[in-house]
């Protein structure tokens, strides 16, 4: 384990029973640094894995992520105003301490998803379903993007049937642009029938969708969920079938990253889920 590894465990330590034990309001002032040792952990055992990671690689824009994963979250939570699949209890804040909690949680999403990613990465040594290659119609990414727009207005006008494409829209546009504007996309390794990608990305967010739910169940503030239709097998607070979200949440997140690489002209391979050529 590198010093920022023990740094990392060494902030789980601490936050984990702390966010448990202690009486009262607590999670809100405890959740980021709880997470960032995760995050810290994860990417040192990736570096000791890979011989770098999203730390070492570059610092700067490793803190960078930070940045963008707040906003990136604030849109599902202006999203979920409408759908209500999920509410936060014990928070009594004034707005302008819960903006200021809130924001720094949602501060550790992204990359903790793409350091959890990239640790999955590691494991994926061979290509994977490599004679499952796409074949990309010169329409697909506008029929794409049409169906993002479909996807995102159909849960806005009847939420209670279309809530799960929250999870599906971002991607679907975002994926879609990024494949016209000729930045990174998922969509030209699967024309080449390179999947690791998507595997690792699945595999990432579901180790963080375990520690969000666990690690929530006895917080306080804490967040619960009301699901039409799949409210039942509870796994912690979350359905079992809620987890399904967590798979196009994922994709959402590598090609939200791809096209602010792309729009910023960011040098450079800096995710590496899958090998470049």
């Amino acid at each position: 384990m590198i010093l920022w590894g023990w740094i990392g465990l060494g902030l789980i330590a601490v936050c984990w029973p702390l966010n448990w034990l202690l009486p009262g309001p607590r999670t809100h002032f405890l959740f980021f640094p709880l997470w960032l040792g995760l995050i810290l952990t994860i990417d040192s055992v990736t570096f000791k894995r890979k011989g770098s990671s999203l730390l070492s690689r570059d610092p700067a824009r490793f803190a960078g992520l930070f940045l963008l994963s707040a906003p990136f979250w604030w849109l599902f939570e202006l999203l979920n105003r409408r759908v209500q699949n999920w509410h936060y209890v014990g928070c009594e804040f004034t707005p302008l301490e819960y903006y200021f909690f809130a924001s720094l949680s949602f501060s550790t999403v992204i990359p903790a998803v793409l350091e959890a990613s990239e640790l999955v990465s590691s494991f994926l040594k061979k290509p994977l379903l490599t004679s499952w290659k796409l074949t990309l119609h010169p329409g697909l990414s506008w029929s794409m993007i049409a169906g993002g727009i479909a996807s995102l207005l159909a849960l806005l006008l009847w939420p209670r049937y279309f809530f799960p494409l929250l999870w599906v829209f971002l991607f679907l546009i975002v994926e879609a642009v990024n494949y016209l504007m000729g930045y990174k996309s998922l969509l030209v390794y699967l024309q080449r029938g390179e999947w690791r990608a998507v595997f690792s990305l699945f595999g990432g967010v579901l180790i963080c969708a375990f520690f969000w739910e666990f690690w929530n169940y006895w917080s306080w503030p804490k967040w619960i969920y009301t699901l039409p239709f799949f409210d039942f097998l509870h796994i912690f607070e979350m359905p079992i079938l809620g987890y399904g979200g967590y798979l196009p949440f994922a994709l959402g997140i590598y090609s939200f990253y791809n096209f602010i690489q792309g729009l910023m002209r960011w040098p450079g391979h800096y995710v590496r889920l899958v090998p470049e050529k």
